[in-house]
């Protein structure tokens, strides 16, 4: 639909941002699981050059119908980044990175298919370079899996989050340095934040605040108050809400 284009193109351009290029001259860019070049469309008319790898070929068939201007390269970014040393003068992924954490073969490893993604990636970037990978993770120990393995490859940086406080508008962007150590650039919407929030820490602790989609933790006091407000405004008719909602009952002898 037209909303995801908009979500999607907003999002290329963002991570093309907070790749921080050189404005003085045209750069070459990968786009990792480009689907069918949306984020190309916004690298090319920055006037930048960029090469395409997605796992779908339906999406590389739109891609190459609506004539984009990169090159595409159909295959699985688990096996590896095709690509010579130092080739690529930047990497922008849009919602891509979380599926390897996903094993969709008995032989998958998500660990390993993570590192080799990294390793390769990393040679395949010029020294000095970022990558900014857009991701939705599905829990905090996703997000510890996907960042110990760029570590693991040689990156330095670590997660940007514009709109910590935003349920919809949140957004991670895992943004890495190649071979310098960069400051990490600040969440969009995080000046109100405080400091401690900007740096995304990576914690071990199931996060007991909203979970990373932005919703309340089902069937807290929260959660509920949460839906009992939705069928309000959906003109329900809804118990008023007291102490006692979202309490648990004592257990009945």
């Amino acid at each position: 639909s037209s909303r995801v284009v908009e979500i999607q193109s907003q999002m290329s351009e963002r991570a093309v941002e907070l790749l921080g290029l050189p404005e003085d001259r045209p750069c070459l860019l990968l786009d990792v699981g480009c689907g069918s070049g949306l984020s190309g469309d916004y690298i090319s008319e920055e006037g930048h050059y960029w090469i395409g790898m997605d796992i779908s070929p339906a999406m590389l068939d739109v891609a190459v119908e609506r004539e984009v201007e990169g090159d595409l390269l159909l295959a699985d970014v688990g096996h590896g980044i095709p690509f010579r040393p130092g080739m690529f003068d930047g990497c922008i992924s849009i919602s891509a990175v979380q599926w390897l954490c996903n094993a969709d073969k008995k032989s998958h490893s998500p660990p390993k298919r993570l590192y080799r993604f990294f390793s390769t990636l990393y040679s395949a970037l010029a020294r000095g370079s970022r990558a900014v990978l857009q991701l939705y993770p599905e829990n905090s120990e996703q997000l510890e899996l996907i960042t110990a393995q760029a570590m693991r490859a040689g990156f330095t940086g670590g997660m940007v989050v514009d709109y910590p406080n935003s349920a919809k508008a949140k957004k991670f962007f895992l943004c890495l340095f190649v071979g310098t150590s960069g400051t990490l650039p600040k969440g969009l919407g995080t000046e109100s934040a405080n400091e401690e929030l900007q740096q995304a820490k990576f914690t071990n602790e199931r996060t007991r605040f909203r979970n990373v989609k932005g919703k309340s933790v089902k069937k807290s006091r929260d959660w509920i108050l949460e839906k009992k407000e939705r069928r309000r405004r959906q003109g329900k008719e809804v118990r008023p809400d007291t102490k006692y909602t979202g309490r648990k009952r004592r257990p009945h002898f």
